[in-house]
């Protein structure tokens, strides 16, 4: 090392450190904001983009969007979700899933929103209630299908048609005057 890197080093430390001193002498007379937060919940801002736990979407009647097809469960990286599903008979005799359960781990959760964007029907969202402290790991376990599911319409039962006995009727009458003509031989 000769004389003018040495003396070119030591002039960028001393940059670096007017540099690093200013930051922090900015900081130390910048003025100083205290959240009060208990007692300041009804003018708390919390931003629209805030993920605090996951959701379903329900409508006025109270039904979900949610058709139980498991891609939020699947795109989940740390298996925060789990579905079960049940095949269900519908009136015009076709086979369709329906949602069981929903489970949500809100203690295992890391917010990521995956699940969120590829929902093919947009039926879960995140909320912004920030407030989640509870004291056992099992309060965190949520099942977000707490509505009842609505049940499919019952089958109209089919028309009744005319029994095919009734034109098997005759031909056993005629065997049966038969056998006692064959008696009387």
């Amino acid at each position: 090392m000769n004389i003018k890197e040495y003396f070119v080093s030591i002039f960028k430390g001393l940059h670096s450190l007017i540099k690093g001193m200013e930051v922090t002498g900015k900081e130390l007379v910048t003025p100083k904001v205290t959240e009060q937060y208990p007692e300041n919940r009804a003018t708390l801002h919390i931003p629209e983009r805030f993920r605090a736990t996951l959701q379903f979407i329900y409508d006025e009647n109270g039904g979900h969007k949610c058709i139980a097809c498991g891609s939020c469960e699947r795109n989940c990286p740390n298996q925060t979700i789990s579905i079960t599903k049940r095949m269900v008979d519908l009136p015009d005799g076709k086979k369709k899933m329906k949602l069981d359960k929903y489970m949500y781990d809100l203690g295992s959760c890391t917010f990521c929103g995956l699940c969120v964007q590829v929902c093919p029907t947009n039926a879960i969202e995140f909320s912004n209630d920030f407030e989640q402290a509870v004291f056992t790991r099992e309060k965190l376990l949520k099942q977000l299908n707490y509505l009842p599911e609505k049940d499919e319409p019952a089958p109209a039962p089919a028309p009744a048609a005319k029994p095919a006995a009734a034109a098997v009727k005759p031909a056993a009458d005629e065997t049966k005057t038969e056998k006692p003509e064959e008696n009387k031989e």
